[in-house]
């Protein structure tokens, strides 16, 4: 992520971001390289300030995304981001848990909020029912659509437990750092079908080709003769 006065960038220079209130970790660029990318209608649960968003509009930039955030001020920012980057995204201020809509979507995506402890500045969600988040956010998908997310490990069993009860078909892809135990993993499912699960080798997390080149997993692994 190369820094220029108050903007930095994502995917080699390819998505701009203003630093502000939560600025995009590389978990946003990855979310995004692992989804599903021949769908034609998306939701964030949990936008923040539109980093896995924007990225995943640099694979597939005639998506329609949708986000959704309890922050009216993260979503402004959000805004400023998506102009910046002469995207369009619709913006919904609403609690995933509490959101009242018949609206469904080829692919849902989120980065829940997992962590612990005192809630940061922000104003994201924290100490959340991270249970109730996964089975709120896959509600929204349509029937053989997508559900995406990326969760430190520690909490692994609580997002595949409630996608196995909805989904068939999962992947998990871990990501991993200095350590030889995974940081990250990154999880899809597809609602209603019932394919097992595979569990792929994975990569390490500072992998450039994703983060900087911005190829997305599949792409990478079809170039490594991996998939």
């Amino acid at each position: 992520m190369a820094q220029k006065q108050d903007i930095f960038t994502l995917l080699g220079g390819k998505v701009r971001i203003k630093r502000g209130r939560y600025n995009p970790t590389s978990d946003a660029v990855w979310l995004a390289a692992f989804c599903p990318t021949k769908v034609k209608t998306a939701l964030e649960v949990g936008i923040g300030t539109g980093g896995a968003s924007l990225c995943l509009l640099t694979h597939n930039p005639k998506l329609s995304i949708t986000g959704v955030d309890i922050s009216s001020e993260m979503l402004t920012e959000c805004k400023e981001n998506a102009d910046l980057n002469n995207a369009k995204l619709e913006l919904i201020n609403a609690d995933i848990m509490t959101w009242r809509t018949n609206k469904t979507f080829d692919l849902v995506f989120s980065n829940p909020p997992y962590f612990k402890g005192t809630p940061a500045k922000h104003n994201a969600h924290h100490n959340i029912d991270l249970t109730a988040w996964v089975k709120k956010s896959i509600a929204r998908v349509k029937p053989r659509g997508y559900f995406c997310a990326i969760s430190d490990t520690n909490v692994l069993d609580e997002v595949v437990s409630e996608m196995h009860k909805h989904c068939g078909d999962i992947k998990i892809f871990p990501l991993f750092g200095a350590k030889n135990t995974a940081e990250r993993i990154i999880i899809q499912g597809r609602l209603g079908t019932h394919g097992g699960t595979t569990l792929y080798s994975g990569l390490k997390m500072n992998e450039e080709s994703i983060l900087r080149v911005g190829l997305t997993i599949e792409t990478l692994l079809s170039r490594l003769n991996k998939i």
